[in-house]
């Protein structure tokens, strides 16, 4: 069998990709998100590498779950016994956004095609969300008469605001590159052969900056989604004073008082 998840290291960037293109890269499989959590853990446990995007393979980004293994007995997600469903929820796909939400190390998604159902909600799970010109967005699960259960009631509403993302929850409908720029669902609309490309570009840009001050900033803007001003500044105090010790700080500012490239190292 294939890998689920191929991975490509170009320096300190590592691209991920979902690698299902015959079923549209769906995230309901246990293998795919055994294979995912393993890429990424592995990624923000390891300073040496700075971004990770994640795209897919074929023309889907991420068609969401496996349909054929929805009905009762089908070996899916959907259990005969509801108890036993909630249960695989809970140690299957929802383990997918309490990872997002704690890696330090910044995702961008690299939306090549459809990103519906649990496929937009991945989407919305990574930090920076690029699309191609030919990509489409739909919150569908009502259409199948099913909720948002992988989180996108969570991330979706602060991303788009509350409204939008009611609409676009509440309706199924599916929307066009075009329009999930309009909304700030993504932040740049490229084409098709530019998207990784585009991509790469942002993630090098990140990668170019000292990575234990980009984590702490992740982290902060992370906990900001939850925690009140008060604790957020507590917690900057404390990590600014941790940014200050590192080596790279002082790089930093050395080089631009010597005007010139700073040379950072992870220290």
């Amino acid at each position: 069998m294939a890998d689920v998840i191929l991975q490509e290291r170009d320096d300190a960037i590592l691209t991920l990709t979902l690698n299902l293109p015959e079923k549209r890269n769906p995230i309901s499989d246990p293998a795919v998100i055994d294979a995912l959590e393993q890429a990424l853990l592995a990624a923000d446990a390891d300073i040496s590498v700075r971004c990770v995007i994640l795209t897919g393979a074929g023309s889907a980004f991420s068609a969401g779950g496996d349909l054929k293994t929805m009905l009762p007995g089908g070996g899916g997600l959907n259990d005969p016994l509801a108890a036993q469903s909630r249960r695989n929820y809970k140690t299957g796909i929802q383990r997918l956004p309490l990872l997002f939400q704690s890696l330090e190390i910044p995702v961008i998604a690299a939306v090549n095609g459809h990103a519906i159902g649990a496929g937009l909600d991945l989407a919305t799970m990574c930090d920076i969300r690029v699309a191609a010109e030919g990509a489409k967005f739909a919150e569908s699960f009502v259409k199948l008469g099913l909720i948002p259960g992988d989180g996108g009631a969570w991330f979706l509403p602060r991303i788009v605001g509350f409204s939008k993302a009611s609409e676009l929850a509440l309706t199924g409908d599916t929307i066009d590159a075009a329009t999930a720029l309009a909304i700030g669902l993504v932040g740049k609309v490229v084409a098709a052969d530019d998207l990784m490309k585009c991509s790469r570009k942002i993630a090098a840009k990140i990668a170019a900056n000292p990575p234990h001050a980009v984590r702490m900033t992740k982290r902060l803007l992370r906990e900001a989604q939850t925690a009140d001003l008060k604790n957020i500044l507590e917690m900057s105090a404390a990590m600014q004073a941790v940014a200050h010790a590192t080596a790279d700080n002082q790089e930093a500012v050395q080089a631009f008082l010597d005007k010139r490239k700073p040379q950072f190292t992870g220290e």
